[in-house]
């Protein structure tokens, strides 16, 4: 079985630092993104989950997932999002308004804690590319998965999904692509996959499925948010307008679902942007690689993994040579440290090859490139995430109660009312 949490109070909060001088670890357990899913299934009353985000009991969960949604940038720009201000103005009572994410804080590390409820360090997602110290080298973990890798020895845990599956109807909608990926077959198989190639196909499709089911689990996923941030930066008009779409792709769920349906509304990191001046390829300075057999890892949290034999004093020549090209631009630390502050959570048996023995965190707007291993195309990336800061690691939780489409009435009549997001809440 995956983690089951022991029945206890809400935990305290972190600290602000952990050690290394590194901030403090995801409130994994506690306030996580890998809570989500396991909070909503014992939200619905499956048995083996605790419900630690003190979610209302429901018949319904519809959990939405927006890639890229930080909690900063939601209220930077509540402007667009006219029904999702209307969820957070009317309260949510004792479930937490936001989360941390995974560690890194990255779409593998934390879709994969979404998905099994663990840490990185124990579902072993532990970067967007990670070394396979199997096949000696740097394997993906989302598009681009290496043929050598079997999706669930990777990730053995099993899922919420399917330890859910057998008490309530339990489905995916997304992408028809996201159907059969490693990805999914590695952090979130389980259930039924309803795909969409269009947002209203996706409210459409999850309406109908919610509308059949007596008690249901839907994880309903938005990737068009991610996409525009890398492509033109979560300042820019394009990311606007792909939040204003989630907010109407939203107030339809509010409207078509099931009423009383629990919706979810969360998402796996945030993001900032990064100047081109600040893409810095590193693979330029030897002194940077002196000692490194693979890199890896994402521009605002590498991994570096060195040669075999090398000694404490050789890691540290490494930090020393980091810290002194960016100060305190930078966290520098050795695996060590990582897991002494808790970044990846417990380690499971076979994890620790794929973390970098140095990694290098991002503290301002930074991204490091080694162009000897990824094209010069990867620097055109404007939105990015991975590392420690607020922006990246802080994302939002929305909770509302749906109010379902009205006998005789079209979808979306009514959903954004203020009076209606008041009922929702209580």
């Amino acid at each position: 079985m995956g983690p089951v949490h022991a029945a206890s109070s809400q935990a305290p909060a972190a600290p602000d630092t952990a050690p290394a001088g590194l901030p403090a670890p995801p409130a994994y357990g506690e306030r996580s993104i890998a809570e989500v899913l396991v909070s909503a299934a014992a939200s619905l009353g499956v048995p083996g989950f605790e419900n630690r985000l003190n979610l209302p009991a429901a018949r319904h969960v519809c959990v939405v997932l927006a890639d890229g949604l930080g909690r900063q940038l939601l209220k930077q720009k509540t402007a667009h999002t006219p029904f999702l201000r209307s969820v957070l103005q009317a309260g949510q009572g004792a479930v937490p308004v936001w989360l941390d994410a995974a560690f890194p804080s990255t779409t593998a590390a934390s879709l994969a804690s979404f998905g099994t409820g663990a840490p990185a360090g124990q579902h072993g997602m532990v970067g967007y590319d990670v070394l396979d110290p199997d096949q000696d080298r740097v394997v993906n973990m989302l598009g681009n998965w290496d043929e050598g890798v079997d999706p669930e020895t990777w990730q053995p845990l099993p899922t919420v999904f399917e330890r859910a599956a057998g008490h309530v109807d339990v489905t995916t909608v997304g992408l028809p692509r996201f159907s059969g990926s490693a990805m999914t077959r590695a952090a979130l198989r389980g259930g039924r996959f309803l795909p969409g190639t269009t947002s209203h196909a996706r409210t459409a499709a999850a309406a109908e499925a919610m509308a059949g089911a007596e008690r249901s689990l839907m994880y309903f996923y938005i990737h068009e948010l991610d996409k525009a941030g890398h492509r033109h930066g979560c300042q820019s008009p394009q990311w606007e307008h792909q939040l204003e779409e989630l907010d109407a792709t939203v107030r339809r769920l509010n409207a078509t679902l099931p009423p009383g349906t629990t919706v979810l509304v969360t998402g796996d990191h945030g993001m900032l942007d990064v100047p081109e001046s600040q893409r810095i390829d590193f693979s330029a300075d030897p002194a940077l690689t002196a000692g490194v057999r693979h890199t890896a890892g994402e521009p605002r949290m590498v991994h570096l993994y060195l040669e075999d034999g090398t000694d404490d004093a050789g890691a540290q020549r490494l930090l020393d040579a980091w810290r002194a090209r960016f100060g305190d631009r930078i966290w520098a630390f050795t695996k060590a440290d990582a897991l002494a502050a808790g970044l990846f959570g417990p380690l499971r048996d076979g994890v620790g090859g794929r973390i970098g023995d140095v990694m290098i965190a991002a503290r301002d707007a930074l991204a490091f490139y080694d162009t000897r291993r990824v094209p010069a195309r990867a620097m055109e990336v404007v939105g990015q995430h991975g590392s420690l800061t607020k922006a990246e690691r802080e994302v939002p939780l929305l909770c509302f109660s749906a109010e379902g489409k009205p006998r005789g009435a079209k979808a979306g009549s009514k959903s954004g009312s203020k009076a209606g997001r008041k009922s929702a809440a209580k």
